[in-house]
């Protein structure tokens, strides 16, 4: 099976040894996304509602590159350094995705890249 790499300049450029998201048939592995301005690379001001809608916002923008939608995904998973974050978490998100909702995981952690309160990364199915 071949895999294609997937990259959009609406989405942060990596800043690692990774690719946005790899496309293998009509599954797409996103990486993780932080709340950073794609146009800036800089987090995103405004607290945890402003991060959590970036990553979003992030993420929505890699699956549009692959020929997705966010309504795609059928793996969420959430990083928060503050787990009492994650109402706001479920409250956003009901902005983005509508039922039937993806499977997720919400994972605790001690600290992530650039000083982000939260990560999010996704597997999309395409077609049906």
């Amino acid at each position: 099976m071949a895999k294609q790499i997937i990259s959009t300049d609406q989405a942060p450029k990596a800043i690692g040894t990774y690719s946005q998201a790899v496309k293998a048939g009509n599954t797409v592995y996103l990486s993780g996304q932080i709340p950073l301005d794609p146009a800036t690379m800089a987090l995103v001001e405004g607290g945890i509602d402003a991060q959590i809608r970036r990553v979003f916002d992030n993420l929505k923008a890699v699956s549009e590159a692959a020929g997705g939608e966010l309504k795609d995904t059928v793996k969420l998973n959430v990083f928060l350094t503050d787990l009492s974050h994650f109402p706001r978490v479920n409250a956003i998100m009901a902005e983005y995705f509508a039922e039937p909702y993806p499977a997720r995981a919400a994972i605790g952690v001690a600290a992530l890249p650039r000083g982000a309160s939260v990560e999010m990364d996704a597997v999309l199915v395409l077609g049906d």
